[in-house]
């Protein structure tokens, strides 16, 4: 059997983190199978879809790097969703409904005071020929529910193991709305039945959902995916993550100058056995990776921890990953040795631009010991400068001065960079040059 996953937003926000985890365990759990993973848009909610958050969607997957075989939009399946319902309804497996949402409203206000759960009565299964002709000459258009079986509904979880339902504590869904547009149950399980998608991992948000797509599914002929529910997370005081009002999305967090791969090395441990360790590829989020190994534990988000995972990945990165978008941050003179010498004080890509700025450009140095500084200065060996020269400078200086630790080289780094902390000496003295060096050393901006 060729796995087959989906990744199925409805384009109507932004995504959030939320998303993008559901996104990547899904291409994880499709990668490491050598199955297909499927991009599709859930939009049959027209009023609030729109392209430009579909192309949204697209661009956030693939700055995440989660490519996908196949594509497809359910507002270009309305013809199939027709289909299927003319065949539930021909089976026997759909019935029309006339009351209207304020109806619904009563009753479910009814029953919830008299402590029963609101459960649709299915007072429309009691209904006349005579009476929905009555009803119909009203003005009133059918809503279409589909009657379930009141039965055992079973299935084992990819996350939360054995789960049971029974079809009588569940309220007959609606599959298809008064003005001919299907429900996202009935549309769901139709595609996933053409696009042969064998594993559905989603929120848990969708438990319930599940058993009523398992009964429609069979009585569509086809065989119910297996299922994985996830805990869905939230931010870090516990708050709901929403799409449509923008929380934590990939957009924010791109512009805030978070990496793609800190994303998903958090996100792909998140909530699981295994700790949260920066990756730099996808291939190695999938070593290891086990969909088995996600609890029932809401996790919980939290950005601080997000970005300490960014500045460990920046220590990792080599050059090559970084060269060619180095000139839209204006940073094109930067070469590889400049890159491994700083890489370790970045938190994001963008503060490489500091540290250019400080060893390239005129430097105003700090000086709180002018007598210290020219003495060090008249020490700073003769020639190009290497990182070897930072031992051999230091060491002279130690002799001259009595000076050791922070009372030697605090006063050096402040001379030579203006910043009490930064990248190793060592390796920056060289990329400053013998010249700037001495400049800042004696007071000069240079």
């Amino acid at each position: 059997m060729t796995i087959k996953t989906r990744f199925a937003p409805s384009p109507t926000g932004k995504l959030h983190v939320g998303n993008a985890r559901v996104a990547l365990l899904n291409w994880l759990f499709t990668r490491q199978q050598g199955g297909q993973f499927m991009l599709r848009l859930d939009d049959t909610d027209e009023e609030r879809s729109t392209e430009a958050f579909a192309d949204g969607i697209r661009a956030d997957l693939d700055w995440l790097g989660l490519g996908w075989d196949s594509f497809d939009r359910q507002s270009a399946r309305y013809a199939r969703y027709t289909e299927a319902f003319e065949r539930l309804r021909a089976s026997g497996h759909l019935y029309p409904c006339y009351e209207t949402p304020e109806e619904l409203e009563l009753k479910r206000k009814v029953q919830l005071s008299q402590g029963k759960p609101p459960l649709y009565d299915r007072a429309a299964l009691h209904l006349t020929d005579a009476d929905r002709a009555a009803l119909a000459a009203e003005g009133r258009t059918p809503h279409w529910r589909f009657r379930l079986d009141h039965a055992e509904i079973r299935w084992t979880d990819m996350v939360r193991g054995a789960v049971q339902f029974h079809g009588a504590n569940l309220s007959d869904p609606v599959l298809y709305r008064a003005d001919g547009r299907p429900i996202y149950s009935l549309a769901s399980v139709v595609d996933d039945i053409d696009h042969a998608i064998t594993h559905v991992i989603r929120g848990e948000d969708h438990v319930a959902n599940t058993a009523v797509q398992i009964q429609v599914c069979a009585a569509l002929g086809g065989t119910p995916p297996a299922y994985g529910h996830l805990p869905l997370i939230t931010g870090a005081k516990g708050e709901a993550l929403s799409k449509r009002l923008g929380s934590l999305s990939l957009e924010f967090l791109r512009d805030e100058g978070i990496e793609a791969m800190a994303i998903n090395s958090l996100l792909a441990r998140l909530g699981s056995a295994d700790p949260i360790e920066t990756r730099a590829t996808l291939a190695e989020l999938m070593d290891g990776f086990d969909i088995g190994k996600f609890g029932r534990a809401t996790p919980k988000f939290d950005i601080d921890e997000l970005k300490q995972l960014n500045a460990r990945l920046m220590n990792v990165l080599p050059f090559a990953a970084v060269d060619e978008r180095l000139a839209a941050l204006g940073l094109a003179g930067v070469t590889a040795a400049f890159w491994e010498a700083v890489r370790p004080n970045l938190g994001k890509l963008a503060d490489l631009r500091d540290w250019w700025t400080i060893c390239t450009e005129p430097l105003t140095p700090v000086i709180e010991e002018p007598q210290f500084t020219t003495t060090a200065a008249a020490l700073l060996p003769e020639g190009a400068l290497t990182p070897a020269t930072w031992s051999q400078w230091t060491d002279a200086i130690k002799a001259q001065t009595g000076r050791k630790g922070k009372q030697l080289f605090l006063p050096l780094r402040l001379a030579l960079t203006g910043q009490p902390h930064g990248p190793e000496l060592p390796v920056l003295l060289p990329l400053l040059g013998r010249e700037k060096a001495l400049a800042r050393l004696l007071g000069k901006t240079a």
